[in-house]
């Protein structure tokens, strides 16, 4: 007897807690090669997501691309997956991407995980909270090559083939991003679960303000990982073990 549409639902049921991994700017989901594994083995559903116009997405036209087509990049994976009591872990810059999926599909994310990542208010955007000199030098560049060009991720404490390997997978990120305000619920999202997770040895400048803010707003759950910025590759052990900490967790309270 063949299998009815139901039944195939019913085998192919998920188990395990759905965890969506946005990378930061200049990267995709090649930088969370080091971590996949090890999540799934622990059964999570592991669905790492590369953004428009970077990684393997290059080749996509950088013009009118906004952080809302970042939003949405994440957001189709979790309606196409039909994922629910998402953990969504952003890296970096796309501590802005989740903040706005959390606040355009709130019934689909359980808890949102800020890996060493921008902490936005309302209104703002990627570069509200960069040092005037950092705003100067990257709007310069966007208006010159209409991209931000790859940087050397320096200061953040890689080996030397870690940091070949980044520097021969980043790609240019897409310069509409850069001023992209974000509007979002604040109330509903101070409401949320939230995880900052601290990566300062050494510490990245630019993401000093949302270090400040994780500690000074209420309902932050606080993590430190003493090591740099690309902590999923410099210390994807560390990472591992707190991402199945919260999703262990999460998973017994689900």
């Amino acid at each position: 007897m063949n299998d009815t549409p139901d039944d195939i639902t019913r085998k192919d049921a998920p188990t395990g807690v759905a965890i969506v991994l946005v990378h930061g700017a200049w990267l995709g989901a090649w930088a969370w090669r080091r971590v996949l594994a090890p999540l799934r083995a622990a059964g999570h559903r592991v669905f790492p997501v590369t953004l428009s116009g970077v990684g393997e997405r290059a080749h996509q036209p950088h013009e009118g691309i906004t952080l809302q087509t970042h939003i949405d990049d994440v957001k189709a994976v979790i309606e196409c997956e039909e994922l629910t009591d998402v953990l969504l872990v952003g890296h970096s810059y796309s501590g802005m991407v989740i903040t706005g999926v959390a606040d355009q599909m709130p019934d689909r994310i359980a808890r949102l995980v800020y890996l060493d990542a921008v902490v936005p208010e309302p209104g703002e955007s990627w570069s509200s909270r960069h040092t005037p000199e950092t705003q100067a030098q990257r709007r310069a560049l966007i208006a010159e090559f209409g991209h931000l060009p790859v940087t050397e991720p320096q200061g953040m404490g890689l080996k030397p083939a870690d940091f070949d390997w980044m520097m021969r997978c980043q790609r240019p990120q897409p310069g509409g991003v850069y001023d992209s305000p974000l509007s979002f619920d604040q109330d509903a999202w101070l409401r949320r679960p939230r995880t900052f997770i601290d990566c300062n040895r050494p510490a990245l400048l630019t993401i000093a303000a949302a270090r400040e803010r994780a500690r000074r707003q209420p309902g932050w759950e606080l993590f430190e990982i003493p090591t740099g910025h690309q902590v999923m590759v410099s210390a994807p052990e560390a990472l591992t073990e707190r991402l199945l900490m919260l999703a262990e967790r999460q998973g017994r309270e689900g």
